[in-house]
């Protein structure tokens, strides 16, 4: 069995003292949730507080962003793994599509940051998903299997469940639209196809592949009724503790 993820990364939101304040409300409201496992992701300014704060709960803390290059040195504005695991995160987002989109990240990019984040002992979230030029192209399949193939070129069968996945379609990304979960799970069931032929079938069963793209409280039931989608990148809505801990609980 598969256990369930939902993770929320605020990306450029919320001043440290904010951050403290949502992690606080949360924590009573999710403080009995064995069924899934809950994770946030603060900006790097609130990483060492807001892990600080939740020692010892069921909440885990994840990085937005880590450097390719796992050494100490010369990186002026770089945060490695190491420094990372320091501060309390466990888990790092790699390859969101704001990155690739913003900051020019390619897949031997994303492939380097997974390597170093497995080699510093934290579990990468592995951000893969079509633009809507390229879904309307039919081209969504072959721009997810390249992702794939090459962001992941250098894992092993062994490497491999250590990581996790995350689908976004970058046409449902803070635009309201949701991919319908027939539409969400037809992609995840083809990108657990693609890792059973990239490495094995058993070890493709074991990987987690979240959904990100406008989650909300009205939508997750439903599309954690799929069977191939194992839990929810949630961005907008996990900036409030109230609804973020609603997704939390779409057990109920």
């Amino acid at each position: 069995m598969r256990k369930p993820v939902i993770a929320g990364n605020w990306k450029m939101h919320k001043l440290v003292g904010e951050a403290l304040d949502t992690v606080l409300t949360l924590k009573p409201l999710v403080a009995n949730v064995t069924h899934c496992e809950i994770i946030v992701a603060p900006p790097f300014t609130a990483l060492k507080l807001v892990a600080d704060r939740l020692e010892s709960s069921n909440i885990q803390v994840a990085a937005q962003d880590v450097c390719e290059v796992s050494e100490f040195g010369a990186r002026t504005g770089e945060v490695n793994a190491a420094m990372l695991r320091d501060v309390g995160c466990r888990y790092v987002i790699i390859g969101h599509s704001e990155r690739r989109q913003y900051y020019g990240e390619t897949n031997e990019r994303i492939n380097q940051k997974i390597m170093a984040a497995l080699d510093g002992q934290l579990t990468p979230i592995v951000c893969v998903g079509e633009t809507l030029q390229e879904r309307e192209a039919g081209r969504e399949h072959a721009v997810v299997q390249t992702q794939l193939w090459e962001g992941l070129s250098r894992l092993t069968v062994d490497t491999l469940p250590r990581i996790i996945i995350a689908y976004e379609p970058v046409w449902a990304i803070g635009t309201g639209k949701t991919a319908t979960p027939e539409v969400a799970q037809a992609m995840h069931a083809f990108i657990r196809r693609i890792l059973a032929e990239q490495f094995s079938p058993s070890v493709a069963e074991r990987v987690r592949i979240l959904y990100g793209g406008s989650v909300k409280p009205d939508n997750i039931k439903q599309l954690m009724r799929e069977a191939d989608i194992d839990g929810a990148l949630v961005g907008g809505a996990s900036l409030k503790a109230e609804s973020f801990a609603q997704i939390v609980h779409y057990n109920r």
